[in-house]
């Protein structure tokens, strides 16, 4: 399939395309195994010598051909898809880095990333320095280590909204001899290609306006292909020396730059992690994926009449969207974002927490729900929820407040949604 078409067309058609007599529809490969005819046609597979499934622990048809459309998406060489965003998140970073490396991230991430970096993968003896994502050059550049693997960043933070400035990061990086991972769930490659400003690996939690109806949870890793490997390989031996449970393939050598990271992933991590997609939800996330572009017009013009309206409300203390002109990230999301955003908005009432609270038990059509960017409006409030871990200090610097309330902008007519919001305000 050419990469050179358009997202709405590559939405449709990338990642599978039946032959003559096939089903036009991708098919539910809904098999855990697949059989072969001698051991040696099956040995082949286990030595990464041949292309082919044996068990869907690590690849599948289904997921493979959903895993393709994605790449292509955002314009990679390579995808796999995972059991959750969060797991995809953990694969991403853990396979370059292990106990004694170093990572540097944005501070201004998902609760959830930053409760795995900060605690599960410490544990696991990987350090991490978290950055202000709004912080100079200078002060990026002083994060890093002898031993630093990756910079880590959001092209939208959840739920601070912060719009990275990935030319910056991808800049400092490379400078360090290492990749820009970023998650890119908020924006969608319909809204922002990562890997067109220098980012190198980008992550999705297809849970969002990927699947878009709060059907089935997912992931998956992007690799762009672009990132040399070979240049450090003291500095990533896992991909540039031979894997020993593998027979002694190199990665790098065997797979080129275009798919040493993902095989890698799929070979090493998912064999012995085995947080697969299933078919079924791949199938889900595929029908979801072809109405993408036109979702995403609709959730970014419901967010911005939303927001505006929010914004000139004399209960509103204060509102996050950077599509509002005045947004401190306004610059930076005409810049990386021009078409639109996302449809999540982050405000708070005057009042504070007590007015939150208030306000979120008034709502009809806005739901409570850890959830956001789906077809239905939902609203959160993080800090006693998603980032309840996090201590005061912590939730300052990831611009989570006590008074902050997510509200994620469905499909519904905004005119519905506006008269929700007026009386549930009203009653603050």
């Amino acid at each position: 399939m050419d990469n050179k078409l358009r997202t709405e067309t590559l939405c449709i058609q990338a990642g599978y395309s039946p032959k003559s007599g096939e089903p036009r529809q991708i098919p539910i490969y809904q098999s855990t195994t697949f059989k072969y005819a001698t051991s040696e046609d099956m040995g082949k597979l286990f030595d990464l010598e041949a292309e082919g499934y044996f068990y869907s622990r690590l690849q599948n048809p289904t997921c493979d051909a959903v895993a393709a459309k994605i790449a292509a998406l955002e314009g990679g060489t390579a995808a796999m898809l995972t059991s959750s965003g969060q797991a995809a998140t953990f694969m991403a970073v853990f396979n370059i880095a292990g106990a004694g490396d170093h990572i540097v991230a944005s501070s201004a991430i998902y609760g959830g990333s930053f409760n795995l970096f900060n605690v599960t993968m410490r544990r696991m003896g990987i350090d991490f320095t978290f950055v202000d994502p709004d912080c100079t050059e200078e002060e990026l550049n002083a994060a890093f280590q002898p031993n630093t693997k990756a910079l880590f960043g959001e092209t939208i933070a959840n739920p601070a909204l912060n719009v990275l400035d990935i030319e910056k990061f991808a800049r400092v990086a490379h400078a360090h001899g290492v990749p820009l991972i970023v998650d890119n769930t908020f924006a969608t490659p319909v809204n922002c290609r990562p890997f067109e400003w220098g980012a190198d690996i980008v992550t999705h939690s297809t849970t969002k306006y990927m699947d878009g109806h709060a059907s089935a949870v997912g992931g998956c890793i992007v690799d762009s292909g672009k990132f040399d490997w070979t240049r450090y390989p003291d500095k990533f031996p896992g991909l540039c020396t031979p894997d020993d449970s593998y027979h002694g393939v190199t990665y790098t050598e065997r797979f080129g730059l275009a798919g040493a990271f993902i095989t890698k992933c799929t070979a090493q991590l998912m064999r012995d992690f085995g947080c697969c997609q299933s078919p079924q939800t791949a199938y889900i996330l595929n029908l979801g994926l072809e109405s993408l572009p036109f979702r995403m017009k609709q959730h970014c013009s419901n967010a911005q009449i939303i927001a505006k309206y929010l914004s000139e409300h004399e209960k509103v203390a204060w509102v996050k969207y950077c599509g509002l002109e005045g947004d401190k990230y306004y610059d930076l999301a005409q810049k990386y974002m021009p078409n639109g955003s996302c449809g999540v908005i982050s405000f708070g009432l005057k009042g504070g927490r007590k007015a939150a609270e208030t306000f979120m038990k008034h709502l009809r059509l806005g739901s409570i729900e850890t959830h956001v960017a789906d077809s239905r409006t939902c609203c959160l409030h993080p800090a006693s929820a998603t980032h309840r871990q996090m201590t005061d200090e912590q939730l300052d610097a990831a611009g989570v407040g006590a008074d902050l309330i997510r509200l994620s902008c469905g499909l519904e007519n905004v005119q519905d949604l506006l008269e929700d919001l007026a009386q549930a305000i009203e009653n603050v």
